[in-house]
């Protein structure tokens, strides 16, 4: 088991949030590099309405411009992760592990798999049927018919062998935001919720435990220490 400080930030502004994210991704990488053993954390947080844009992403995925932006109570971010324009908001569990890949034994690749592993089996849980859709980095729900649409984001950054940015998984989320970009950049795959799956909210609590006991199970995380944040 890898020891893993679990942070709570509640609900919390994106570009805060992403400054945590990269403090501690610079003391990792300074750990690392001096060769110490140092620790990893794990961020949960719900972001106010937000939508940001991926570093390759392209602006023509953003629909409206910046007064029907302010309007809809929303911000618009450009960011260092990896993937296209994607909303955060009320409803919306978002994880950021800050995280050496060394001592998880694990590349890019398998960590992004171990990312979507974590939601597939929490979202069984409530008898929803995640998958992956080959070329299309998240989890999917029907992913190989008409009817696909993605429940969870994913996005990362990793430098330094060190990871920040992670998922952002729909639970009781107002998918009416999704109506004002491409989301990922697709035009052509619908987006989804648990609670539109069921037809019913969720206990936000309930699923962050699952979801932590999930991270243990799939990334052989000890959760060390317990932090809330306002």
């Amino acid at each position: 088991m890898i020891k893993t400080k679990l942070i709570d930030l509640k609900t919390l502004n994106y570009s805060d949030a992403w400054a945590k994210q990269q403090l501690l991704l610079e003391q990792l990488k300074e750990e690392r590099r001096l060769g110490k053993h140092g620790a990893n954390y794990l961020l949960l947080v719900e972001h106010p309405h937000v939508y940001t844009l991926g570093r390759n992403g392209d602006m023509q995925n953003m629909l409206i411009d910046a007064i029907q932006l302010k309007a809809k109570n929303a911000e618009f971010i450009k960011v260092d992760r990896g993937g296209d324009i994607t909303y955060h908001g009320p409803g919306q569990l978002v994880a950021y592990p800050v995280i050496r890949l060394d001592m998880f034994e694990t590349g890019i690749k398998e960590y992004i798999y171990r990312l979507e592993e974590v939601v597939i089996r929490t979202i069984s849980k409530y008898g929803i049927k995640g998958e992956r859709l080959k070329g299309a980095v998240g989890v999917w729900l029907d992913a190989c018919t008409e009817k696909v649409r993605k429940i969870c984001a994913i996005g990362i950054k990793c430098s330094g062998f060190v990871t920040m940015h992670g998922f952002a998984l729909n639970v009781n989320t107002d998918l009416n935001y999704f109506n004002y970009i491409n989301p990922c950049g697709f035009v052509d795959k619908g987006v989804t919720s648990i609670e539109k799956e069921l037809n019913h909210t969720v206990d936000f609590d309930e699923l962050k435990t699952s979801i932590l006991h999930n991270f243990t199970k799939v990334f052989g995380m000890e959760f060390v220490c317990y932090l809330v944040t306002p």
